[in-house]
């Protein structure tokens, strides 16, 4: 009989980093591992509390934000795995998120987003961040795109996908069967799946949209054959959750192809390249509820068991701007540069002092 691998004994063996935002979050990745590890100690200041494991091959960090969304918590506890694992090579930021469809995105509940690189920006963007002009509001901020081997890996399950299907679906059975309370992770009836028109608004007196008039419906094709899709492009972050289909129609006025808003990765991305995988759970309308959640993260859970699969474990990064970060590096002068960049368009401003910018051509002083 063949005997388990030994888990590893030191924190520098722990090289994939997950974060959460939520415990129903965490959950579904933690029950996703293929082996969960003993806990080791934290370093004096880390305020976080991880559950360690295996999922795919790689040794994984799971962190959840302690009860308070946002960026301020992300970037918290991003920091905090850094001092505690100085191993780690990729950064995941793993939930849900508000599904932005359009006639070019079929995005539906339960499908999942990748951040991917599109246009200026390099795959998340702040969507709250800039200011009102008389040309309009003018964007000024933007993210660091995932490192690039986790670029390639994405690439590669995506043209996999194109000949045979993903593992969601395989990956969250397994899971529930893990446990009978991991039921409410099962993906909900699609006649649940429900977008109105925009402008239609919630009556907020009324706990479901039962009562919401269904002329408002946006009628869609049946899915065939049903089950999660992976899309891959923008997403947006910003500091409040969005619950106006109004508003979502500004942000992509603005922001252009975006096929997703969340809140946490800007938090994380200001300190560490990282790649977001987002669940969706509603459409970010007035018409948002529950009833997808934990299927949404689940879905999320799975594709980064299964993007992590084409990554290999013994893979050292190449050192590229805000790829990976130390502790130590936290207060080099270099790193300090780097945190006080403001973006433009294609080129990037530095905000601190000296002078710093990058456009069509590289000029450092």
């Amino acid at each position: 009989m063949q005997s388990e691998a030994r888990p590893p004994g030191t924190h520098e063996e722990y090289t994939i980093a997950i974060v959460c935002a939520m415990s129903f979050e965490l959950s579904a990745v933690r029950y996703m591992l293929d082996q969960e590890h003993p806990r080791l100690p934290t370093k004096d200041g880390d305020s976080n509390i991880y559950v360690l494991g295996e999922l795919s091959g790689h040794n994984v960090v799971l962190a959840c934000l302690p009860g308070q969304q946002g960026k301020g918590a992300a970037a918290t506890v991003a920091t905090n795995i850094a001092r505690t694992f100085p191993g780690i090579k990729w950064r995941f930021l793993v939930g849900i998120a508000g599904g932005i469809p359009s006639n070019k995105h079929d995005i539906r509940l339960g499908d999942v987003v990748v951040s991917m690189p599109e246009g200026q920006f390099g795959g998340v963007v702040q969507y709250d961040l800039g200011k009102d002009t008389d040309a309009g509001f003018l964007l000024k901020g933007s993210l660091w795109p995932p490192p690039s081997l986790l670029r390639s890996a994405v690439e590669m399950m995506r043209s996999d996908h194109l000949v045979g299907d993903n593992k969601i679906e395989g990956f969250v059975t397994k899971m529930l069967q893990k446990g009978p309370r991991l039921a409410a992770y099962q993906r909900p009836s699609d006649e649940s799946d429900v977008l109105f028109h925009e402008g239609y608004t919630h009556d907020a007196d009324s706990a479901s949209c039962a009562s919401c008039d269904r002329s408002k419906v946006v009628r869609r094709r049946p899915r065939q054959p049903e089950g999660s899709v992976i899309h891959y492009g923008l997403i947006t972050s910003g500091d409040s959750v969005l619950k106006s289909s109004s508003k979502r129609s500004d942000a992509v006025r603005r922001l252009g192809d975006v096929l997703c808003f969340e809140m946490e990765a800007a938090g994380i991305m200001s300190e560490f390249s990282c790649i977001v995988i987002r669940g969706i759970s509603d459409y970010a309308d007035s018409h948002k509820n529950d009833d997808w959640h934990y299927f949404a993260a689940a879905a999320a859970a799975a594709c980064t068991k299964e993007l992590l699969a084409y990554i290999d474990p013994a893979t050292t990064p190449t050192m590229s701007t805000a790829s990976t970060t130390s502790l130590d590096e936290a207060s080099n002068p270099r790193r300090a540069l780097i945190a006080n960049h403001s973006f433009y368009g294609t080129g990037i401003q530095h905000s601190g002092s000296g002078s710093f910018s990058v456009g069509n051509n590289l000029n450092i002083k």
